[in-house]
Order: structure tokens, then C-alpha cells, then sequence
């Protein structure tokens, strides 16, 4: 039987997107499904994919898409493990299987993103409180890893689950594609957010409201946390935020990666960092994406403060960020993609060395 038992130190211990990564979740795409329509996905996904998933609720998705995808992660993972990264992965499931509450039913979605599961901070290992039901056992995937890293001696912490009822979410606003007049989908009844909106900077977490993240969720995560934490709230240029990752990056210390497109202004914190507008994607723009914009092309992962991991057919990309001093190692992920993320998406980053620190 094993112990629960805590050993030292921490097996999870993570403070930034920056500093040497040396042990990872990377995520799966086997028994991937596409969820039920929803006002939720309506204010999220792109609107030539609609029909896509009104068509095939619960159904798994395109098997040529998993296998193609499938091939990219195990690429991905063969570099990192290259670069002298361990890498962890969870358990697939049959994500068509149907389960609910007594409030509503749902099918799942996939395994394929810890990064809005999943929140590291220091020591702790945060479960999110997601706000698609089609999402809200997803992390028992994950849950083998966690419980492991726990008897190590990470602490393991579950956000409240959210009753996800009818009085959580709104009908889309008429204004849903002006991207200066953001109404969220879901209401403030309880605390959601994904961990993908947000940005670990040592002491200071930036983070975004968007469709899946209330302030009732921020609010949450700001108490939890407490001091010497602080948390500090932006405003982007986008229509359908959810997922701050694919709008700024930071990439080291002092550099931030932004999407020109969502970031017209530079938030007033980063007025000391040196900023990179990414280049257009380059990647085809009949490239199926079911679940994401072309930006998801600046997702990506840093070993370190030089080492990047960027998509093979980003060259302008890959060239900018020569330029600015780092060491760009190139994968391919455009079938990745497809499933709405791409390198920072795909991982948690369990264990960086380094301290936290002050950046602002």
C-alpha cells in the first residue's frame, strides 16, 4: 500500500514560464470528444467550426486528426526528453462516455491540456475549477500524477467544484465579436477560471477575465494564495478571450511576447519589459482549427531563458526570436493545433529551478 507520506523537498516546485524546466505533464489526445454545443462554446470557438460540432456532439473527433496530433506530442516529448526534461503523461479515456449531475449531462472533451487544469505556485499544485461541463472530471486523468506527487510532498489543493447549473452562464451578447465591448458568457454565481489565464511572474500572477474566468474566480485564487502573492488584472483586445497564453508570453525575465493584434497597448505593468510584437502565423490558413484562433501560433514553451520550443513553420517567428537572443528548437505541432493549444497548452510545467522572486 503505498504511503501518504510527504518526503522532501517538493517533487512540484515552479515559480515563473522561464526558469530551467526539469520535469513536465504533457498531455494526450487519445479518446478525444467533441463536447455538446453550448452558448459557452458558441462564445469561444470559431464560427466556421459551429456546424463542426453541432453536427457531432459526443462523438470522437476526426481519427485521422488524433493520430496526426498524436504524432506531434510524441515528437514533442522526444525533444524535451532530449533536452534533459522528464516528462510525465496521464491516463486516456473514453471521453464519449456520458455523465452528469443532477442538474445537467454532459460528454467530455479530452486530456489534452493541463495547462488550464492545473496551476502550479511554488509548491502547490492547484485543481481549477473549469467552467464547461464537458470539462469537469477531466482532471481525473490526471489525478494518478497528482496523488503521486503528493506522497512526494507537493501540496495538492482542489479549488471548490463548481455546481456548473443554468445560473452560471448568460446568452451571448450581440456584441460578441467587437472586441472592445467584452460581456462574458458565464455570470458571477460561483468561482471559475481556467489556470490558462494566467501568468506566473514569481510573487505576481497576471491574469485576464474571459469566458470561462470570473472575477469570483480571481477573487478565489487572490484569497487562496494570500501574501507575499499578488494578482494583477489586464484587459485585452479580443472578442473571445479565454486563454491568455496565445496573447502575451513572457519568454525571461524583463521580455514579453505579445499578439499586436490583442495588445495595442501594453499593460502598465510590463512598461519596464522589452516587448516583441509576434509576426502573423504562418502556418496555412485552411489548416483546420476546431478550437482556437491562428494565434495560437505564439504559444510556446521556454526550457529556459534561452531555449524555446516554437512551431517548424514559424521562420519569421523563429527568426525574431534569434534575433532577440534566444535559442529556438523547432517542432512540429500545426496537428496539434487543431485541438485548440498548442506548446504551453499541452504542458504543466511540474518542477522549474529557480527561487521565486520580484519582477515588477
Amino acid at each position: 500500500m503505498n504511503s501518504p507520506v510527504a518526503s522532501s523537498p517538493s517533487p512540484v516546485c515552479s515559480h515563473n514560464e522561464w526558469d530551467p524546466l526539469e520535469e513536465v505533464i504533457v498531455g494526450v489526445v487519445d479518446g478525444a470528444a467533441v463536447p455538446p454545443w453550448s452558448d459557452a462554446l458558441e462564445a469561444t470557438v470559431p464560427s466556421d467550426q459551429k456546424a463542426f460540432f453541432q453536427t457531432n456532439a459526443g462523438r470522437p473527433f476526426p481519427a485521422e486528426r488524433i493520430a496526426a496530433a498524436r504524432r506531434d506530442l510524441d515528437e514533442f516529448v522526444h525533444i524535451l526528453q532530449g533536452e534533459g526534461v522528464t516528462v510525465q503523461r496521464p491516463e486516456g479515456h473514453d471521453f464519449t462516455r456520458r455523465y452528469g449531475t443532477p442538474q445537467w449531462e454532459s460528454t467530455g472533451l479530452y486530456a489534452a491540456m493541463p495547462r488550464d487544469l492545473l496551476l502550479v505556485v511554488g509548491d502547490e499544485i492547484i485543481e481549477t475549477p473549469l467552467a464547461w461541463r464537458s470539462r469537469h472530471f477531466e482532471v481525473h486523468s490526471f489525478r494518478p500524477l497528482l496523488k503521486e506527487y503528493f506522497r512526494r510532498g507537493a501540496r495538492w489543493t482542489a479549488a471548490p467544484s463548481p455546481e456548473l447549473s443554468d445560473a452560471l452562464y448568460t446568452q451571448p451578447s450581440e456584441d460578441i465579436e467587437d472586441p472592445d465591448r467584452f460581456e462574458s458568457i458565464i455570470t458571477e454565481y460561483e468561482p471559475t477560471f481556467d489556470a490558462a489565464d494566467f501568468l506566473r511572474f514569481g510573487y505576481d500572477l497576471v491574469v485576464q477575465r474571459s469566458h470561462v474566468t470570473n472575477a469570483f474566480g480571481i477573487e478565489w485564487l487572490r484569497r487562496h494564495l494570500g501574501a507575499p502573492y499578488r494578482i494583477h488584472e489586464i484587459t485585452l483586445r479580443d472578442s473571445h478571450p479565454m486563454h491568455i497564453d496565445a496573447s502575451l508570453m513572457p519568454l525571461a525575465p524583463g521580455k514579453l511576447l505579445i499578439n499586436p493584434e490583442r495588445v495595442p497597448t501594453v499593460p502598465d505593468i510590463f512598461r519596464t519589459w522589452d516587448v516583441l510584437a509576434a509576426p502573423p502565423p504562418a502556418f496555412s490558413v485552411t489548416h483546420p482549427l476546431y478550437m482556437s484562433s491562428r494565434w495560437v501560433s505564439m504559444n510556446l514553451l521556454m526550457l529556459d531563458e534561452e531555449r524555446v520550443i516554437v512551431e517548424r513553420q514559424e521562420h519569421e517567428l523563429i527568426q525574431k526570436l534569434r534575433d532577440w537572443g534566444f535559442k529556438p528548437i523547432s517542432c512540429n505541432f500545426t496537428n496539434f493545433y487543431a485541438f485548440g493549444g498548442s506548446f504551453h497548452c499541452a504542458t504543466l510545467d511540474v518542477r522549474r529551478r529557480g527561487d521565486a522572486a520580484s519582477y515588477f
